[in-house]
């Protein structure tokens, strides 16, 4: 392949990304003006700036848009939760910052995250099982907080797999209920609760 050839292709690339990321970005925006069972593919085309034919070269349907959506908005906030973790914290200094950050990231989006967590569970299969994944991410990164942090005396504390995993639901329960209250503009207050729940379940 000539040197042409390769700047072509990773521009091409870069391209592509660049469009994917609008329309994630639009369909978030979509989300934001109605509920996800009003948005048309012309609306999330029409926020992300883009054609409805750019929209089906990454897209099948907008329910495909809507689970990239929840993918990468996941994963923007384990993404912030893992690089808050510092092991020079204790554990209950490392929990109460995790919990912030994690709660501040989605209050970034309230009314993203209120369809996310809803629109999932009609999803089908493909919503049940990417939410599973994403949540199995989120007790895997629970158990390295846990780990991670520095201990007191003893040995380090430990969080089982099925303990953390127990603890996301609790958490996703949280989320659901501050929901349907239609009280979004004040997640982070969540994160004293959630902190609160974990030491409880890590024995602190």
């Amino acid at each position: 392949m000539s040197v042409g050839a390769t700047l072509a292709s990773g521009e091409g690339s870069a391209q592509a990304g660049e469009y994917r990321g609008r329309l994630l970005e639009g369909m978030a925006a979509a989300l934001d003006e109605k509920g996800f069972a009003e948005v048309t593919i012309a609306d999330i085309a029409r926020f992300a700036r883009v054609s409805k034919r750019t929209f089906y070269e990454h897209f099948d349907t907008k329910q495909d848009c809507l689970l990239a959506l929840y993918v990468a908005s996941s994963e923007r906030a384990l993404a912030r939760i893992a690089a808050s973790i510092n092991p020079s914290l204790d554990l209950d200094a490392q929990i109460a910052r995790t919990t912030q950050v994690y709660f501040s990231s989605l209050q970034e989006h309230p009314a993203v995250l209120r369809t996310l967590l809803v629109e999932i569970l009609a999803a089908g299969p493909r919503g049940l099982e990417v939410r599973r994944q994403v949540n199995r991410r989120y007790a895997e990164l629970l158990r390295k907080v846990v780990a991670s942090s520095r201990p007191k005396g003893g040995g380090r504390h430990t969080l089982s797999s099925a303990m953390a995993m127990a603890t996301v639901g609790g958490l996703n329960e949280l989320l659901l209920q501050a929901v349907e209250g239609g009280d979004l503009t004040r997640l982070r207050r969540l994160a004293r609760p959630a902190a609160a729940l974990l030491r409880a379940v890590v024995g602190r």
